[in-house]
């Protein structure tokens, strides 16, 4: 039976309340300039400085404006610093309409899968709900961008360039989803009543569509083009008549994507586990969605060492938290919502999760690290958000605010343990899809 709130505890609460004259002038200030602006902590600019011990020679920063695109932008920038710095040309950037494109048509595929494969399941069990509720839209992992890179290579900006509905996908994922859920429908009712052929003629008619849709929303994807640029020293350099998969190969042939691993702290799932995602795959026959689980000290260590070794590490997080978008702020100080309420918010990282208070919502870029004598500082981030945002786009970040809302760092195999190695290379626990890691 639920408890009936009476007029005698909330009296008594509004005389708690008023018994400290203090509350009243909280109050006033933070109704006339609201909870973010009263809580700001404009301490946290004297302690984040934004000099680094160990920073690498950034470019110009992308950005991914009202789209949900950040794993492909921080994968691609990972790609874009590897070109610079071999070829010696700042500021080459690579088209993520053309990944985008590809992503669509890919997950499209998926998403057919994963109704077919759960046709036995009612329409609104927790696993199908979860497939509908993710048709259309544009969030990712790491390793869902190395597929589709894998698979269809990579072109630069100027061959693909962003347009309308790349930098504002609301409206066509808003279409397309609602194309992929009315194709569910159809789907489920084919197999539950075991039409094989007719389930695969449907599914191909359906991907002729969203490519279709995807064609007048984004443009189709160059077949070829040509590679033309000047680097730093004004050489002028032109390659022709060169497919997406032969770039890649030819100019940046020594990524080899099956080298990463995902280090994830998640301290509400058992540590030394590796954790899939299947729910989030989205090239077929390709990368799976892949986290170790670990301490938080081994994802600082990977990614300072990756940094010293002069290679910019992709990282997801929850930048909504303690952030300013403004500054480029990222400090577990920066809002004092404690001290402006007079009550105990905090909680770990392990209830927060949990509770579903925070997630990794974002991913950025590592590009430069801090440290005294071993002590971490302060990190250098790369966002995708451009240059009005942060100092000309880049953000500085707390060590503690790392450790606390950060979930993944993506690092070379030769940065883990033999027994992290060992245990990235095995068996993978699949995590359902209303997992708190998904």
């Amino acid at each position: 039976m639920g408890h009936k709130l009476t007029q005698q505890e909330v009296e008594k609460f509004s005389a708690n309340f008023n018994e400290n004259p203090q509350n009243q002038v909280v109050a006033r200030a933070t109704q006339k300039n609201g909870v973010m602006n009263a809580a700001y902590n404009d301490r946290v600019q004297s302690e984040l400085t934004r000099v680094f011990s160990t920073e690498l020679d950034t470019q110009n920063v992308t950005n991914q404006r009202q789209s949900g695109r950040c794993w492909e932008f921080a994968t691609l920038n990972i790609l874009r610093h590897n070109f610079g710095e071999k070829y010696h040309v700042k500021n080459f950037t690579f088209s993520q309409s053309y990944n985008f494109f590809w992503d669509k048509i890919e997950r499209a595929n998926i998403f057919y899968d994963n109704i077919i494969n759960t046709a036995d399941q009612e329409l609104d069990s927790r696993e199908v709900k979860a497939y509908l509720a993710d048709a259309g839209e544009d969030g990712g992992q790491f390793h869902m961008a190395a597929a589709l890179v894998a698979k269809y290579g990579i072109v630069p900006t100027y061959a693909m360039p962003e347009n309308f509905n790349t930098n504002n996908t609301a409206g066509f994922a808003k279409a397309l989803g609602d194309k992929l859920r009315k194709d569910a429908l159809v789907l489920r009712k084919l197999a539950q009543a075991n039409k094989t052929e007719d389930l695969e003629q449907a599914r191909e008619e359906f991907l002729s569509e969203v490519y279709q849709m995807t064609a007048i929303a984004v443009g189709e994807p160059p077949k070829k083009f040509d590679l033309e640029y000047r680097d730093d020293d004004k050489k002028y350099h032109l390659d022709k008549d060169l497919t997406p998969i032969e770039f890649l190969n030819k100019y940046l042939g020594d990524v080899d994507f099956d080298d990463y691993v995902v280090l994830t702290n998640a301290p509400d799932h058992e540590y030394n586990k590796l954790y899939g995602l299947p729910f989030e795959d989205n090239v077929a026959g390709s990368y799976r969605i892949k986290f170790l689980n670990v301490p938080m000290d081994y994802l600082e260590t990977a990614a300072v060492s990756q940094l010293k070794d002069g290679e910019a590490v992709w990282f997801s997080n929850d930048v909504g938290e303690q952030s300013d978008r403004k500054t480029g702020y990222l400090d577990t100080n920066l809002y004092q919502f404690n001290d402006l309420f007079g009550v105990d918010l905090k909680m770990s990282k392990a209830d927060q999760l949990r509770t579903g208070s925070a997630a990794s919502t974002h991913a950025m870029t590592l590009v430069g690290v801090d440290e005294d004598h071993g002590h971490i500082r302060q990190w250098k981030v790369e966002n995708s958000w451009g240059e009005k945002n942060g100092d000309k786009g880049f953000f500085v970040m707390s060590n503690d605010w790392f450790k606390q809302y950060t979930y993944e760092v993506v690092v070379h195999k030769k940065y883990l343990t033999a027994e992290q190695v060992a245990l990235a290379e095995g068996p993978t626990y699949d995590l359902p899809v209303w997992d708190s890691l998904a």
